[in-house]
């Protein structure tokens, strides 16, 4: 009687296979296993070292920032500055002077100086308070035209050349005169009539007078009528 054949799965190389599958097996996932957390530490190290490139690139800007001297704004330190009175007292004087003067009566800037140097000022000083006091001369000679005006007549030209002769400039005078408002032709006419009040004029000669005083030929005939000459 011959020997039945043992199963497949009871004999020697099948045991070994299963044995050599299942070795495999657990060598597969063990690999597969070490293999996840290496990948898991690669991103992590990938993750750090780009947060690391963001904030080297962050601090690398704010240094340019701040580096930059155009940009950078120092507070600013208000400088004390000492001022030194070099003035002597005959110039304190004499500016006080000045202003005193100019507070009743109009001066052109010659005149002023000459004013104080009558008080006994040098010629220094004088100057220099007439250069240090605050004056529009072209007001002062606006002034001293209305002043003249009070109390006497004149032509235009006239009353500038007055003015040039106590000191203002031509420019001044001329703007001074053509500042006021004032009728020429009634200036002729009291112009006129101071002339007959001390002396004897005919017609021809009274009209020769004012024109020789600045009135022009018209302004000179109209107030020789008017007054009935």
């Amino acid at each position: 009687m011959s020997k039945g054949k043992k199963p497949f799965y009871k004999r020697w190389w099948f045991v070994v296979l299963v044995v050599i599958v299942i070795l495999g097996a657990i060598g597969s996932g063990g690999d597969k296993e070490t293999k996840e957390p290496a990948n898991n530490n690669e991103q992590s190290q990938l993750a750090t070292e780009s947060n690391e490139k963001v904030e080297d690139n962050e601090i690398n800007s704010e240094t340019e920032e701040v580096s930059n001297p155009e940009e950078i704004q120092e507070p600013s330190v208000p400088v004390k500055v000492d001022v030194v009175d070099n003035e002597t007292l005959s110039q304190k004087n004499a500016i006080r002077s000045a202003e005193n003067y100019l507070n009743y009566t109009a001066f052109s800037k010659s005149r002023l100086i000459e004013q104080l140097e009558y008080e006994g000022f040098s010629k220094e000083d004088a100057t220099y308070a007439v250069n240090k006091i605050d004056v529009d001369w072209k007001e002062q000679a606006v002034l001293s035209a209305e002043n003249y005006l009070d109390y006497s007549a004149f032509s235009r030209s006239g009353l500038v050349e007055q003015l040039e002769y106590e000191g203002f400039s031509n420019e001044d005078a001329s703007y001074a005169v053509s500042q006021i408002d004032i009728d020429w032709k009634e200036q002729a006419v009291l112009s006129a009539e101071n002339y007959l009040s001390f002396s004897s004029f005919s017609r021809s000669g009274l009209i020769e007078q004012l024109k020789y005083e600045g009135f022009s030929s018209e302004e000179a005939i109209y107030a020789v009528d008017k007054i009935g000459l």
